[in-house]
């Protein structure tokens, strides 16, 4: 049971915390689906990019998913190792290509004939060769937000079919490219089995037709986006999920690569937010606090519903109420029509879930400093970063004030 009433007042509010043990229960979990194949997890570091988090998930024996050479950097200080390193999105630049080939990671992850271009090319200037996958758009409705639906042709990510394969002859006939693996991820917080396994088809019958050209790939990254229960989503069993993806590699020789992120963070993690007054207007109850959407943007980004827990003596009725922050936006709130009993000046909310897409997502926005995060781990717990100060936020512009 965390003490929330006990952290806020040692690390105070707005906070991040982060339940480790958790974290290593979900990655257990996952990594016995897959029990039955070679399979390796590689940590989607844009779920939540806590050095700390990162190297937990490393003492575990992941590697690491990352979409800028930022996170790669990341995934160095935090112990992960070059071999278990990927490369993914889709606007890599040429200095981040070619700090990702010096470095010698796993495999890029490519996702336009323009960018296998460019590696081509950049690995050509190094004179070595860069092992690289191709990620695959099977066009099949994930069935999600579409602001985080990735697997459709109207979406910016991967190729088509014919694309692919096209890349792949191209890329097995060059000095300097070694198409090792195959991706595809259609998409985040997906609850539904059917449209996985069908891409999970799609993408291994190209690989067999690869397999007739000489082309033999090792890798079938199969990505991440495993739905988790934020109110209530029924959530795909972790043995149907390896079972389909695994049934469409019959004859096939291929190490499954996983990309899971929010399945591994985000009810690993709560944002603790103070009270600071309620305010009643002719038809609406608000609930003011002290964190704001530049803490936490899911609510106003998606709509998102977190389940919010009030830390209060108060025992009367719940009623209505809209939770808002400082910020200076009328989207700059947690909840909407939010039952709640009354609430007094420092009592807390506990925003659950918040473990996936918070911190990481958050900004300076009205120049207010971001929270510090905090881990738990077999009953203690540690600061692992500290919360910003307004001479951190200006450090960078001081020096250019005439």
């Amino acid at each position: 049971m965390i003490n929330f009433k006990e952290l806020a007042d040692e690390y105070k509010t707005p906070l991040y915390i982060y339940n480790l043990d958790y974290m290593t229960q979900q990655y257990e979990k996952l990594k016995e689906a897959f029990k039955g194949r070679k399979s390796m997890m590689a940590y989607a570091v844009k779920s939540n990019s806590n050095l700390s988090v990162i190297k937990h998930f490393s003492s575990l024996g992941s590697g690491a998913d990352c979409v800028s050479i930022g996170e790669i950097r990341r995934a160095f200080l935090a112990g992960i190792p070059s071999y278990k390193i990927i490369f993914s999105g889709v606007g890599k630049s040429d200095d981040e290509i070619r700090e990702a080939i010096e470095k010698d990671i796993l495999y890029i992850n490519v996702e336009s004939e323009a960018e296998l271009g460019r590696v081509e090319l950049i690995a050509k200037e190094l004179d070595t060769t860069c092992r690289i996958s191709i990620r695959v758009n099977p066009n099949i409705d994930p069935q999600t937000h579409p602001y985080i639906s990735t697997g459709l042709h109207d979406n910016k990510f991967g190729v088509e079919i014919d694309t692919a394969k096209r890349m792949y002859i191209k890329a097995n006939n060059s000095q300097n490219l070694d198409p090792i693996g195959i991706h595809f991820h259609i998409g985040s917080q997906l609850t539904e089995l059917k449209p996985i396994y069908e891409s999970a088809e799609i993408v291994a019958d190209l690989v067999r037709s690869l397999k007739t050209i000489k082309i033999d790939i090792k890798f079938f990254d199969i990505g991440g986006g495993l739905g988790v229960k934020y109110n209530k989503e029924i959530t795909i069993e972790l043995y149907d999920y390896a079972q389909a993806i695994l049934s469409t590699l019959r004859g096939l020789d291929l190490t499954v690569v996983c990309e899971p992120g929010r399945f591994l963070t985000a009810n690993a993690g709560y944002f603790i937010t103070k009270v600071l007054y309620e305010k009643q207007n002719r038809k609406k109850r608000f609930v003011v606090v002290d964190g704001a959407m530049n803490d936490l943007l899911r609510p106003a980004l998606y709509n998102a519903y977190h389940k919010i827990e009030a830390i209060t003596d108060n025992t009367g009725d719940e009623n209505k109420a809209d939770i808002v922050g400082p910020v200076c936006e009328s989207g700059d709130f947690f909840a909407k029509d939010y039952l709640l009993p009354n609430l007094e000046h420092n009592d807390l909310l506990v925003i659950h879930s918040a473990g996936a897409y918070g911190f990481g997502m958050g900004s300076n926005y009205n120049t207010r400093a971001r929270s510090a995060e905090v881990a738990i781990s077999d009953g203690m717990h540690r600061l692992i970063r500290k919360r910003e100060t307004f001479d951190n936020l200006v450090a960078l512009e001081l020096e250019f004030l005439d």
